[in-house]
């Protein structure tokens, strides 16, 4: 397995480089930070010059890409153009509430796929799978900016017209004093990420947990006397949750990343709210910063995922 992972951490290291100039390139070529500055009366041309060549943009592309480069090995992720703050501690104030936002996603998405998959699958066909197969191809279908804006409506916007108990709009800040109004903010954000995410699991768990329970073993288990629940937890339920694992591996770093329409829409200070403010300006550093970390997850999560496979399925070896 170690030869296997020195492997992989060589391969992901070439990766991550692929990664970072396609990244760089596309944000050199999706917009001008000059531009907003063209229109300024109070700007000469030696002004524009010289503020040009203070952010470093009168350099080639590919000296510019190396220096970034540099400093982004020693940690040092450069200054953003127009707040004029190190990215790092731009993107350190707001990762901690995406990893609140993420984790607590993440962890009521995997909850209700599990319950929702097991009781479709085991419940084949009745009205229970139905019901369920009807509201998860609904919420797989809805585009999440329709979801999260439906829950703002209803739950912030109309309780709060009609006098009923409502929630917030998401733009939370910690308050060591008052931690259950940074809760209270986390709801609706959190609502709009499970409904989308957890409607699609459930339908994989559904489907692994059928054609495991149609599988010679399990049939062989009942036929020992085994109860149900015996045979669905101790042996499908495992053989099934390798589909689930990838899903959840290749999920996790891009909430991580900042779920971008959802922190949007309920102001939440996340990451990907900050990408978006920022990618509108061609700030580049930070984008750049942002998109690093999205990346470097992808690969470390993707190598975890195969990790977490030897443990839930035995048979599979890593070589």
């Amino acid at each position: 397995m170690w030869s296997y992972i020195v492997r992989r951490i060589f391969q992901a290291l070439f990766t991550l480089l692929i990664i970072t100039v396609l990244c760089f390139l596309l944000t050199r070529f999706s917009g001008d930070p000059m531009a907003q500055y063209a229109q300024n009366p109070r700007m000469s041309a030696e002004d524009k010059e010289a503020l040009k060549e203070r952010l470093g943009l009168n350099q080639p592309l590919y000296v510019q890409y190396f220096k970034w480069l540099g400093l982004a090995i020693q940690g040092d992720l450069g200054n953003s153009f127009f707040a004029r703050q190190p990215v790092s501690e731009m993107i350190g104030s707001r990762l901690p509430n995406t990893l609140v936002l993420a984790i607590t996603a993440e962890v009521f998405t995997i909850t209700f796929a599990l319950l929702l998959g097991i009781i479709s699958a085991v419940k084949q066909y009745s009205l229970a799978d139905n019901i369920i197969t009807t509201f998860s191809f609904i919420g797989f279908s809805v585009p999440i900016f329709f979801s999260a804006l439906g829950l703002l409506l209803i739950f912030a916007v109309q309780f709060k017209e009609w006098g009923l108990p409502y929630l917030p709009t998401g733009a939370a800040v910690w308050d060591k004093s008052d931690p259950v109004e940074y809760i209270k903010n986390l709801i609706l954000p959190v609502s709009a990420l499970v409904l989308v995410n957890a409607a699609g699991y459930s339908r994989f768990v559904r489907t692994s947990i059928l054609e495991v329970l149609g599988q010679d073993y399990i049939r062989t288990a009942r036929a020992k006397g085994l109860t149900g629940r015996a045979v669905l937890f101790k042996h499908a339920l495992r053989n099934a949750a390798l589909p689930l694992v990838t899903i959840v591996g290749l999920d996790i770093p891009f909430l991580l990343g900042g779920a971008i329409v959802t922190e949007s829409v309920f102001s939440w200070p996340g990451m990907g709210r900050l990408f978006w403010e920022y990618a509108q300006r061609s700030d580049y550093p930070v984008v750049l910063g942002i998109l690093l970390i999205i990346s470097t997850a992808v690969v470390v999560f993707t190598i975890l995922t195969d990790i977490v496979y030897t443990f839930v399925d035995p048979r599979i070896k890593l070589g």
